[in-house]
C-alpha cells in the first residue's frame, strides 16, 4: 500500500495510525513526525512565506484566489513515480492546501488509480472522524478507534476541570495583518478550556476583523497564533498589534496574559496534535488548574 498526503495533517493522522512506512509522497510543510521530512515531497507553495510581511503574504493570497491559480503546486511527475493507492487532500481551504479538483483530474492520469480521501473538518468531532475515515480505508480501524479514544479522553479531562472556573473572555487571532480571528475548531477548543470566545463562531472560517472588534471585546487573555507560524516567526510580527490605538488599556495586557503560540504545530493542523494544542490553552487561560509545562517553542508571554 502506497498513501501520498497532500496536507500537513493527514500526514500526522497517517503516521499517528503506524502507516509511515506506507507514506509514498507529502507536502513541503509536512514536517511531523520528523520522520515525514525524509519523505519525498510532491507539493510546494507558490508563495514563499519566509522574510515576507503578513501582508504580503494576505496580498499575494489573495492575488492568487482572485486570478484563480493554485497557491500548491503538484509535482506530477513525482506523484506518478510514488504510483499511490491512496491520495489524502481535503476539500476545506484553498488556502491551506491544493484544489480538491485538481488533485482528482491529476489522479485520473496515474496508472494506480488511487483512490482519493477527502478530509473536511469544522469542528473537533470531524476530526476524530476523519482519523477514523483514513482508519478504515487502510486497514486500520481498531488503530483508529484507540486513537479517537485517547483523544477523546483527553478533551473530556480537560472539560471536566474547566467545568466549574470563572471564563475570562480568550481572543485567538490566527493573522495578524490583516487581523483575522481563529474560526472552525478553535472557538470550541477556547469553550473547552474554560474560556469565553466572542470572535467567531464554532464551525465557521476565520473571519477578517477590525481592531476596533478586537479592543470592544476587551480580552481577558489574548493568544496570537498567526496560520503557519512559529512562535519565534509570531514574535517578529507581534506589533503590529502592540502599535494599534488602544493596546495598552486591554485587560490581557495589562495583567500580562498575551501570550504567543506555535500555531502552525498546535491550532492550525486539523489532526492529532489539535488536543495538545487544546491542552496549551487550558494552561493558558487557567494555569491556576492546568500545570502543564510550556517550553518557549511551544508558547511565550509578551507584552
Amino acid at each position: 500500500m502506497r498513501v501520498c498526503s497532500l496536507l500537513p495533517s493527514a500526514t500526522e493522522i497517517a503516521f499517528a495510525l503506524g502507516l509511515g512506512d506506507e507514506i509514498a509522497g507529502v507536502t513541503h510543510e509536512c514536517d511531523y513526525p520528523p520522520q515525514a521530512r525524509q519523505k519525498p515531497v510532491v507539493v510546494k507553495s507558490a508563495i514563499d512565506p519566509s522574510g515576507t510581511s503578513s501582508r504580503t503574504i494576505d496580498y499575494s493570497v489573495r492575488d492568487h484566489l482572485r486570478s484563480k491559480t493554485s497557491l500548491y503546486t503538484l509535482d506530477v511527475p513525482r506523484l506518478q513515480e510514488a504510483q499511490p493507492d491512496f491520495i489524502l487532500t481535503q476539500a476545506l481551504c484553498e488556502v491551506c492546501a491544493l484544489d480538491y479538483n485538481e488533485v482528482v483530474a491529476v489522479s485520473q492520469s496515474l496508472v494506480s488509480k488511487p483512490r482519493i480521501i477527502a478530509l473536511n473538518p469544522h469542528v473537533l468531532d470531524d476530526i476524530f472522524s476523519d482519523i477514523r475515515l483514513v482508519g478504515s480505508a487502510m486497514g486500520k480501524s481498531v488503530e483508529a478507534d484507540a486513537l479517537v479514544c485517547r483523544l477523546k479522553q483527553r478533551v473530556t479531562e480537560i472539560e471536566a476541570m474547566a467545568k466549574c472556573a470563572r471564563r475570562p473572555r480568550v481572543a485567538c487571532i490566527e493573522w495578524l495583518d490583516p487581523i483575522f480571528s481563529a474560526g472552525h475548531w478553535v472557538p470550541e477548543m477556547v469553550e473547552l478550556a474554560g474560556g469565553q470566545n466572542g470572535l467567531a463562531e464554532r464551525g465557521q472560517p476565520s473571519q477578517c476583523l477590525d481592531w476596533n472588534a478586537v479592543a470592544e471585546f476587551n480580552p481577558e487573555v489574548l493568544v496570537l497564533m498567526p496560520c503557519g507560524f512559529d512562535v519565534a516567526r509570531t514574535l517578529s510580527e507581534a506589533s503590529l498589534l502592540t502599535q494599534k490605538r488602544g493596546w495598552s488599556e486591554l485587560p490581557a495586557v495589562r495583567d500580562g496574559r498575551v501570550f504567543a503560540v506555535n500555531g502552525f504545530a498546535y491550532f492550525s493542523r486539523p489532526g492529532p496534535r489539535l488536543i495538545d494544542g487544546l491542552e496549551i490553552l487550558a494552561g493558558i487561560i487557567h494555569p491556576e488548574i492546568f500545570s502543564r509545562k510550556l517550553g518557549p517553542e511551544i508558547a511565550q508571554r509578551f507584552g
